[in-house]
């Protein structure tokens, strides 16, 4: 029995240091939260609230540190809004809002805070029907402006070709950046539609009114998507220069028959198909972070993971970039060199193999929390065993917050608690919004780089510390962290616990 204890110490004293040197400090590990599937249509506010609250419980649990939700899927709201309606897929009706009232952005900006959570308001900005036998609200712009709008196929769009499109989306984003603390706003695949077999986007009148100077559709439907990135990137920055503008691209941008430079698969293409031209909004910096949906197997004959992990790491480095994760897929494909196991060891293996890929996102959180295929387990004991800080933004901003002051364990009815006081800062770029606690041995040297020795990030300037007889000393330490996670230098203190 002593021979089998020593054996299992020396294997974690092996072990533990590999696992934190395997789980970066820094990464992004997001989870999309969507609503336009409709599993939360027609609940009532405290069950949705009640649900909302468990699900955001187990990503927390997970390691989740970045939560994007939905917020507008069919130019409506999931929030309190003048300028659009309540949205049917949270109460069944558009138009019709919650009772009891509530503002969902609001209150999961509040809980993801609270739980050190990043929160990305998620967009959608030109789709306006998912299915043309919905009904519109009254209030919705398209009784106003039936002119600006496009039908194709079951689907209701704005006209991306129109100026008066564009000026209107770029009202309702500055009406959510200006009134909710949001770390992000978010959109994903959809710009132009995804296109229907023998069926060209109904964009004639639109081209021959605004398409001088291009000499083919496509370059100006390009160029009407470019127009509205970089206006969204300026309006985003101009309102709280801290709030991040992302993107979550389609796979492939462009396949290699079509392009030298494109990736060597055989599927749909974001600058061919979807009019996106994701390379130029990154090489250009008018987006400020781009999560490619690479949600294929590897080997995958027409577009193979594996090929265009490596693709979006070497073309796409300029700006952040993280991994868009299909979780079951991942866990329903088998390794191809151990068929036992699924592919979610290898495809981690692969994403951490990349300086430029800096995390990755889950979709869909919902079969995260439902752990399908021990998907949650595996980020639990494994993958994100220790605790990650978002990557620094530095070209937003480089300059950490100052040190936390007055540092000092106090005993309180509630027991033990380390008390601190936030820095001053000059304005709220410097503003100190999070704090890092991390717990050394006494002798043990302090090594901020080191994951598994954070045991709190947290909003809140005190900590409660787990004290038992007060023989063994500790020293903890505590950094700031500001809106974009640059991290103060530490300040230290010794306790006995």
């Amino acid at each position: 029995m002593k021979l089998k204890t020593y054996a299992l110490l020396v294997f974690l004293f092996v072990m533990f240091p590999l696992m934190a040197q395997l789980s970066p400090k820094r990464e992004f590990r997001g989870a999309w939260m969507h609503t336009v599937s409709g599993h939360y249509k027609g609940m009532g506010t405290a069950e949705m609230q009640k649900l909302l609250i468990e699900q955001l419980n187990s990503l927390q649990e997970a390691g989740i540190n970045a939560i994007i939700f939905q917020v507008r899927p069919e130019a409506d709201a999931l929030y309190i809004s003048n300028i659009e309606p309540w949205s049917r897929f949270l109460t069944g009706k558009q138009g019709q809002a919650p009772s009891p009232l509530w503002d969902p952005m609001a209150f999961m900006i509040e809980q993801c805070h609270k739980r050190g959570m990043e929160f990305h308001a998620w967009v959608n900005p030109y789709r306006v029907k998912t299915n043309l036998k919905s009904e519109l609200a009254p209030t919705h712009i398209y009784w106003q402006h039936p002119e600006w709008f496009l039908q194709y196929g079951n689907q209701l769009y704005f006209d991306p070709g129109l100026p008066e499109s564009r000026k209107y989306i770029c009202k309702v984003m500055k009406d959510i950046v200006d009134r909710y603390d949001v770390d992000a706003i978010h959109m994903d695949d959809y710009f132009y539609p995804y296109p229907i077999a023998g069926q060209d986007f109904p964009d004639n009148l639109s081209f021959a009114r605004y398409g001088m100077g291009f000499s083919n559709k496509q370059d100006w439907r390009r160029d009407n998507v470019n127009v509205l990135v970089k206006e969204l990137h300026e309006l985003i920055h101009t309102e709280k220069p801290w709030v991040k503008f992302g993107i979550s691209p389609f796979g492939i941008y462009r396949n290699k028959k079509s392009d030298p430079n494109g990736s060597d698969t055989k599927g749909l293409q974001n600058y061919d198909d979807l009019y996106a031209d994701i390379l130029l909004w990154i090489n250009n910096g008018w987006v400020d972070y781009t999560i490619p949906q690479v949600y294929w197997e590897i080997g995958h004959p027409a577009a193979d993971y594996e090929t265009l992990v490596g693709w979006w790491a070497k073309h796409a480095f300029k700006r952040p970039l993280f991994i868009g994760q299909d979780v079951l897929r991942t866990v329903q494909k088998a390794d191809l060199q151990n068929p036992s196991i699924n592919q979610m060891p290898r495809k981690m293996e692969l994403q951490r193999a990349y300086p430029a890929i800096g995390g990755s996102c889950q979709w869909p959180a919902v079969e995260v929390v439902a752990n399908a295929g021990n998907y949650r387990d595996m980020l639990i004991r494994s993958y994100h065993r220790f605790p990650a800080l978002p990557p620094v933004f530095a070209f937003i901003d480089d300059k950490a917050p100052k040190q936390v002051s007055k540092l000092k364990d106090v005993w309180t009815e509630d027991g033990l608690i380390l008390f601190w006081k936030a820095p001053e800062a000059k304005d709220e770029m410097d503003k100190a919004v999070q704090f890092v606690v991390y717990r050394f041995g006494n002798k043990e040297k302090v090594n901020l780089n080191d994951p598994s020795k954070i045991v709190a990030i947290t909003r809140n300037p005190y900590y409660k510390l787990p004290y038992e007889n007060g023989k063994t000393r500790y020293r903890y330490v505590v950094t700031a962290l500001d809106r974009l996670h640059n991290e103060s230098k530490a300040k230290a203190k010794k306790v006995k616990l």
